[in-house]
């Protein structure tokens, strides 16, 4: 005598594994994501031919930024707003622009002449989030290393992104652009 057929599986038993399934998949993404680091750190330096001070005047004076920062060049039309000291410890830079340079505000917190710059950046868009850049300006050879660099934490949904753009490649290039940006403004009047 012949075996009979199986019996088909009951469509509700085969809706519960996929279901299954879908909650193990989106359990371990969410436990990937948990485990990455909770804080970034993006660093780039270079060395311009010029004394530190005269590098250092770029950082220190936020009137002095639409020359060399490279997301003034991304949105020309963004809006600025300059408050408190006109340079130095206490200065306030605020923008809002297209959705590639968002709005925020940036503080200068700290400025020691020729050696470091640092500020506080609070962004409000596209996504909220405070971290902490500076710039460290050092003596070398004739001219002068910038380091350029951002700190800050990050939140689940910063993890998450981060698991699919790499912060440093992307804001790493940007600082790069930048510092070329400077080194072509601060020795444009030596060339001359």
């Amino acid at each position: 005598m012949a075996d009979a057929p199986a019996a088909p599986p009951k469509k509700g038993s085969m809706l519960k594994k996929i279901l299954i399934g879908i909650v193990v998949v989106i359990g371990g993404f969410l436990g990937i994501v948990a485990i990455q680091p909770a804080e970034f750190r993006v660093v780039r330096s270079a060395t311009i031919a010029a004394a530190p001070a005269a590098v250092f005047a770029q950082v220190n004076d936020f009137h002095l930024w639409q020359a060399w920062s490279p997301w003034e060049k991304i949105d020309p039309q963004m809006k600025r707003t300059y408050e408190g000291a006109p340079s130095g410890t206490g200065a306030v830079y605020g923008w809002a622009g297209n959705n590639d340079v968002g709005e925020g505000r940036m503080t200068l917190e700290e400025s020691r002449p020729s050696e470091l710059v640092r500020i506080r950046l609070d962004f409000l868009k596209p996504f909220a989030a405070t971290n902490t850049a500076e710039f460290a300006f050092k003596p070398e050879g004739g001219g002068t290393s910038v380091t350029w660099s951002m700190e800050g934490k990050k939140n689940f949904v910063s993890k998450a992104f981060c698991m699919f753009m790499d912060m440093d490649k992307m804001l790493g290039g940007q600082f790069e652009k930048g510092l070329a940006q400077m080194k072509a403004v601060v020795e444009a009047p030596a060339k001359k």
